[in-house]
């Protein structure tokens, strides 16, 4: 069980790193004004999302299901810690998902937010991150 628990570390890392770095590709994205560089973002935001992010999240959320119905569920069912930890992630997955949303946009030339919109856009899962460690090393309750 420690290697996949180590495996899902690693995707774990691997899927924030993207959840990091697409909301700022968003910001220079949104502040480019020749092609070139357009082009260059929508290629970049495109591979990092579905070559990485993507990926990463899948495998996440597989090795995160084995490690709960293999022992967490039994053990931590009635604690609200886990609970918690459960819904910030879903909170992440959709987060992940209205990224997606937004690469459609500028993979159409759609988009309508700011720079500063991504800007903020790109603390949120940091504040997610924070939660989720607090909820599974802490255990607050």
């Amino acid at each position: 069980m420690l290697w996949i628990k180590a495996f899902h570390l690693v995707a774990v890392i691997a899927w924030f790193a993207g959840l990091f770095y697409l909301p700022r590709l968003f910001v220079y994205h949104t502040n480019a004004t020749d092609q070139i560089s357009i082009d260059r973002f929508k290629l970049m935001e495109r591979r990092l999302f579905f070559g990485i992010m993507t990926p990463a999240a899948i495998v996440a959320l597989a090795l995160g299901l084995v490690m709960l119905f293999d022992y967490a569920w039994m053990a931590y069912k009635s604690m609200g810690w886990l609970h918690l930890k459960l819904t910030l992630v879903i909170l992440l997955f959709g987060y992940h998902y209205y990224c997606w949303v937004c690469l459609k946009r500028f993979r159409e030339d759609r988009n309508t937010h700011s720079s500063k919109f991504y800007r903020l856009f790109n603390e949120l899962p940091t504040l997610l991150l924070v939660a989720i460690i607090i909820a599974a090393v802490v255990k607050p309750f």
